[in-house]
């Protein structure tokens, strides 16, 4: 799950990162009201919420939003209700939104920090390791992806103790490698201890605080913030799920969230998938990929669920018109393959099966979910194994072409 940047920041600086003054704003009247009683005499900065990176270098759809982008500097009060009124409810496209962009729904006013310079901190899950590692580095004006595909040696990774955070020599390892005054050690532990607190107590995967700024004092202060949580946490976390912002998902995530699954939507592609882990799936969109087509969506189902939690999950695939065909590839342990060929049976008839439709099991109740499919007299084509599964679909559907 994911939050809005202000959100992210109220988190962080309840563990005491250090971040601008700031209020949320949804009218441009309200927008007004907060800069004032931020920063009286400005400037201040205008920052569209929608759950995207590089909003600064997005442009609005609209003609009446302005050429600037999503984040903008704001340097006479007098100028603040009309940027306001041409961000709020424009449509803002990010280079990770995709052409159709997100609506701005709120703004948030923030007090503009002078800084002298400027990195990138993030607090990830090394899975390989594993380890719960902190990156940092200084990124070149094309931003932190073109420093990790090009660059990765400019990257600090530190793999921190998973109780007791950063120890004191790594944070002077960072603090030299960010080439930062002796002064602004105190304020590169707090920013570190605050991540990682933050981090362990909210089931967090993932917080980027991309910039943090320096000040010619040494303070560093987190100019923005993104923070993504497990998902399969949030019973425990009742303060963070409320933060779920459902305008910024889709419709499918929604339903396919009700259910307890997960739901990922992709540009491009023609097939869709549904399997019982995310390295199945990301085996499948490989397989596929390499036959020559792609994957424009995948739902994950988990155990414990019953038939009619099954059918509706597999609608959402069905439905969805940019499906040319559905690969169901389960593993069964907990989820019984049985119940899940049920679901198929049921969702199918109910919806129709217009695509073709391939099925691989393995597993609990594999031979009873067979037979179950092939007395359903459902046009269902069952395979052998995942590579076999690929073929059939990609063979079914280049029949119905």
């Amino acid at each position: 799950m994911n939050i809005h940047e202000y959100q992210a920041k109220k988190i962080l600086s309840r563990f005491g990162v250090l971040i601008p003054e700031g209020r949320i704003a949804y009218t441009p009247n309200e927008a007004k009201n907060a800069a004032i009683s931020v920063f009286p005499r400005g400037p201040w900065m205008l920052k569209a919420q929608i759950q995207s990176g590089a909003r600064e270098k997005g442009h609005f759809i609209e003609e009446t939003a302005g050429k600037g982008g999503g984040i903008r500097l704001i340097k006479k009060r007098r100028e603040i209700i009309k940027a306001a009124k041409q961000m709020l409810g424009a449509t803002l496209c990010t280079p990770q939104t995709g052409p159709k962009g997100k609506p701005v729904g709120r703004i948030y006013v923030e007090a503009f920090v002078k800084v002298k310079k400027k990195f990138y901190a993030a607090m990830i899950i090394d899975r390989v390791i594993p380890a719960l590692t902190l990156l940092i580095c200084e990124p070149d004006e094309k931003g932190i992806l073109d420093v990790a595909v090009h660059h990765p040696d400019k990257i600090l990774k530190l793999n921190l103790n998973l109780e007791k955070g950063a120890r004191k020599t790594q944070i002077e390892k960072a603090r030299k490698f960010l080439n930062l005054p002796e002064r602004s050690f105190p304020y590169l532990r707090n920013l570190i201890s605050g991540m990682h607190k933050a981090f362990i107590s909210c089931d967090a995967t993932m917080i980027e605080i991309n910039p943090a700024g320096v000040t010619r004092w040494g303070r560093i202060v987190a100019l923005d913030a993104k923070m993504s949580f497990d998902n399969n946490a949030l019973y425990r976390q009742p303060n963070i799920a409320v933060l779920q912002d459902e305008y910024e998902s889709e419709e499918r995530e929604i339903k396919a969230a009700k259910f307890g699954f997960k739901y990922s939507d992709f540009d491009g592609g023609s097939i869709g998938c549904i399997v019982n882990g995310d390295g199945i799936a990301l085996a499948a969109m490989d397989l596929i990929r390499k036959n020559g087509m792609d994957t424009t969506c995948f739902l994950n189902v988990k155990g414990g669920v019953d038939k009619d939690k099954i059918a509706a999950g597999i609608k959402i695939i069905m439905t969805n018109p940019r499906v040319e065909g559905i690969l169901i590839n389960i593993l069964g342990g907990f989820l019984r393959c049985n119940l899940l060929a049920e679901g198929i049976v049921s969702a199918a008839s109910e919806v129709g099966l217009n695509v073709p439709l391939v099925v691989r099991f393995e597993g609990t109740n594999k031979e009873e979910a067979t037979e179950i499919l092939q007395t359903s007299k459902l046009p269902i084509i069952i395979a052998d194994n995942m590579e076999d599964s690929v073929d059939k679909l990609i063979a079914a559907v280049k029949e119905t072409d």
